[in-house]
């Protein structure tokens, strides 16, 4: 399939300039004014539209297995739903279970993800740690694709990484080239005060951000950046939701440490009032970690992405229906963690960032993609608008309305948690891998089209990384 796209103003992270853009066997073939395009190509008139890099949603987790249950969203109902929004590439996790070999596992959801309809890759979860941990990790390197680690520092008794765990991976990230990532809460923190509030007679939902105070974030990511510091290795810091955390990176870039920050479109627009909700199934359905914060958060989440301190937007698209989360009726500790949100991020982005004036078109293909492809090493193939990257092209009508409803949206989840949200800005079409995939409101996705992206190593940054690290190794004193 060839497609010409006519009569639009191509958007990068950088610049913004008139211009067609031809596009032919998955990729960009040519961008400029009055291209000569073979016959037959596919006219898409973009007059009063902007032509901009696909979203990349850095962290996603479709058909997860978690806290009894398994996510209700799949790899192609997933991926569909963020064509529908403009989002033409995931980054989803492989979450191996304590003791389960990590190759094992990785087998397993890439059999789960053959279904996916667009652009797909995997950071991969460190749960434990032993020799066949070390030897996993570098095959999946060298040999699948792989270049993150993610950590949990929550969910005592279950996924939980301690931080001899940490030790271990960060330091083997770095000998193979591989940035480490952590969803930084203190998980003993969190454990003692979940039983805490079950004993005082908190059950329902409101005791879920209690249970997660700021300072449980704040410490724990306080705790990822020195230990990278020591080590000497990058680290990306997933979700971030609080003023705390942010002003634990900032502090650390500030002093040149390569750490970078993600946060969530819901983080941004809602807060912990959700939890008050009368309606335990309303309340319950924003039960996810970290929760949603007060507002002055939120105020701090923007300006960390205005200043640059939060470089990346994600989702954490982990969706579970009513019955599902019913399983924490009496118990709020058992309510499975996780909300949507593929479909409407670049949506709410658009509105609540550029449409207020906190961000420009060039920032929000920054934060939105463009920074993604970058920190996670398939830039410029994604997250570009140029000759040669793949043809992964969302078409935005800046002018264009909708109300976000789960009446309407695609995702396979009974709940919204932007529902009734007026939005300003939305594609008109999603282009994946040259292929047009979305057009005017009408999803053409098809199971098992999408493509594994393999994400290569830092060798070169990384091995002067080590190197540093290892000049820095204390040398022993000879005695006599």
């Amino acid at each position: 399939m060839s497609i010409i796209i006519k009569g639009g103003t191509v958007v990068t992270a950088s610049q913004s300039y008139q211009a067609d853009v031809y596009c032919e066997g998955g990729v960009i073939k040519a961008i400029g004014k009055d291209l000569d395009v073979p016959s037959g190509a596919e006219v898409i008139d973009a007059g009063g539209q902007l032509v901009m890099p696909g979203g990349i949603d850095p962290h996603t987790h479709m058909q997860l297995p978690f806290m009894g249950t398994v996510a209700s969203e799949d790899f192609f109902t997933g991926t569909a739903a963020g064509l529908a929004g403009g989002t033409t590439m995931i980054i989803d996790f492989v979450i191996p279970n304590p003791q389960q070999r990590i190759m094992d596992a990785y087998k397993q959801w890439r059999e789960w993800s053959e279904k996916s309809c667009s652009s797909y890759s995997f950071h991969v979860a460190i749960t434990w740690w032993d020799e066949t941990v070390y030897q996993d990790m570098g095959t999946l390197v060298n040999e699948e694709g792989v270049n993150s680690f993610k950590h949990f520092m929550a969910y005592k008794n279950a996924i939980m990484a301690d931080d001899e765990v940490l030790y271990n991976s960060f330091s083997r990230s770095l000998e193979l080239g591989a940035m480490p990532t952590c969803h930084a809460e203190n998980g003993e923190l969190v454990f003692q005060l979940q039983k805490k509030l079950l004993a005082m007679g908190m059950t329902g939902p409101e005791a879920h951000p209690l249970s997660r105070p700021p300072a449980a974030e704040a410490e724990a990511a306080n705790r990822a950046i020195k230990l990278a510091d020591v080590i000497g290795v990058p680290l990306y810091l997933v979700h971030v939701s609080t003023q705390d955390a942010l002003e634990e990176i900032t502090r650390a870039r500030s002093n040149g440490q390569r750490v970078y920050g993600e946060c969530l479109a819901g983080h941004l627009m809602l807060d912990d009032s959700v939890y008050l909700d009368s309606n335990f199934e309303r309340a319950a359905a924003h039960v996810m970690s970290p929760p949603f914060r007060s507002k002055h958060h939120q105020a701090a989440l923007w300006k960390g992405l205005q200043s640059g301190n939060l470089q990346t937007t994600a989702t954490d698209h982990c969706c579970f229906c009513a019955e599902q989360k019913a399983a924490g009726k009496d118990d709020f500790s058992l309510i499975p963690n996780g909300t949507a949100g593929i479909e409407d991020r670049m949506t709410v982005l658009w509105t609540h960032g550029v449409g207020t004036g906190k961000l420009t078109p060039e920032e929000f293909v920054a934060i939105t993609s463009t920074n993604s492809a970058k920190i996670f090493n398939i830039h410029p193939r994604k997250g570009s608008i140029q000759v040669g990257a793949d043809a992964d092209i969302v078409i935005w009508d800046p002018e264009a309305t909708k109300t976000i409803s789960v009446k309407t949206h695609h995702q396979n989840i009974d709940f919204n948690i932007f529902e009734g949200m007026e939005v300003k800005g939305v594609p008109s079409h999603t282009i994946s891998m040259g292929r047009l995939l979305y057009k005017d409101g009408e999803l053409r996705a098809e199971k098992n089209t999408g493509t594994y992206i393999k994400r290569p190593a830092f060798r070169p940054i990384f091995s002067a990384l080590d190197k540093i690290a290892k000049a820095k190794q204390p040398t022993p004193v000879k005695r006599s």
